[in-house]
């Protein structure tokens, strides 16, 4: 069978075959006929090197400084926080008044009127006994019901107390063990231990009236030691402070003598000022105990 390449056995038709890349030409074609070259196919591009980096924005750099600045003061903040929360908080000298007077002032609700004035007290015989080591004791009479500080005590010493914030008088009367004196010993309640100094200093130096310095009223009971004990029966008053307190006392005679100057008379002076004296620090022994310092554990919320 023949074909336009030549049949099997003859030589193929020359310029026939077609020419391929590398193949060499073997002439033919119209004169002046010059075959195609070839013609290298052009590479599609490689991987480019890269470009030069564009410099980050300035104010991106600035906010993020911003916002770590801002990062490192709320962590140091916090922790000076949680450090305050944790060591032991401290207070001013102001703060300290402020809590030991407030815990002064408690004391007076938070006893009973028995522990404030103890059913009897033991105190210091006077000097003019001879005998320092010898003591004496004085019994519980009876005890008044709370009033104010006005309506138990002479008027200047009610302008003094009333100057410095006392609203409360608390009451007892007391004799000595042979029912010869008896005293009554009066404890004003102030706001601060400043007012009640400032009260006892001015009630120190008040001046005296009709003999006696102004002080607490005389507290009677019925039927008792203490059955004639009046005002105009005092023989002499004087008062002491501790903490928030000031207890004012009175001393007279347990029968119905007169009022009668002491002065001149050192025993009877000496015996009065022991027993009146003896009895109010006993009775602020326990109402005026001293308050425990401010103090603070330190635990978170103290």
């Amino acid at each position: 069978m023949a074909t336009e390449y030549g049949a099997y056995g003859d030589p193929p038709w020359r310029d026939a075959e077609p020419q391929y890349p590398g193949q060499p030409y073997h002439g033919g074609g119209p004169p002046g006929y010059e075959p195609p070259r070839y013609q290298p196919q052009p590479q599609p591009p490689g991987p480019q090197p890269p470009g030069p980096q564009r410099p980050r924005s300035t104010a991106v750099t600035v906010i993020a400084a911003s916002a770590l600045a801002l990062g490192l003061i709320g962590l140091v903040i916090s922790l000076i926080g949680v450090a305050t929360e944790v060591m032991p908080r401290t207070f001013t000298a102001g703060q300290q008044r402020q809590i030991t007077d407030w815990e002064y002032g408690r004391s007076w609700r938070a006893l009973s009127a028995g522990q404030i004035f103890p059913a009897s007290v033991s105190y210091q015989a006077p000097a003019v006994l001879d005998d320092s080591s010898l003591t004496l004791t004085a019994r519980r009479i009876g005890i008044a019901r709370q009033s104010g500080c006005q309506a138990a005590t002479d008027a200047a010493a009610a302008q003094v107390l009333a100057r410095n914030g006392c609203r409360t008088m608390l009451r007892a009367t007391y004799a000595d063990g042979t029912d010869s004196y008896v005293v009554t010993v009066g404890v004003a309640v102030l706001p601060s231990t400043a007012q009640a100094e400032a009260a006892d200093t001015a009630l120190s130096a008040a001046a005296l009236v009709g003999g006696i310095r102004p002080g607490v009223h005389a507290l009677a009971f019925k039927n008792t030691a203490a059955a004639w004990f009046t005002d105009s029966r005092r023989q002499l008053s004087g008062s002491f402070r501790a903490g928030t307190y000031v207890a004012l006392y009175t001393v007279g005679y347990a029968d119905d003598r007169p009022r009668e100057p002491v002065s001149g008379d050192s025993y009877a002076d000496g015996e009065m000022t022991s027993v009146g004296s003896g009895v109010a620090q006993a009775v602020l022994a326990e109402v005026g105990a001293p308050a425990p310092p401010p103090r603070c554990p330190g635990t978170p919320g103290c």
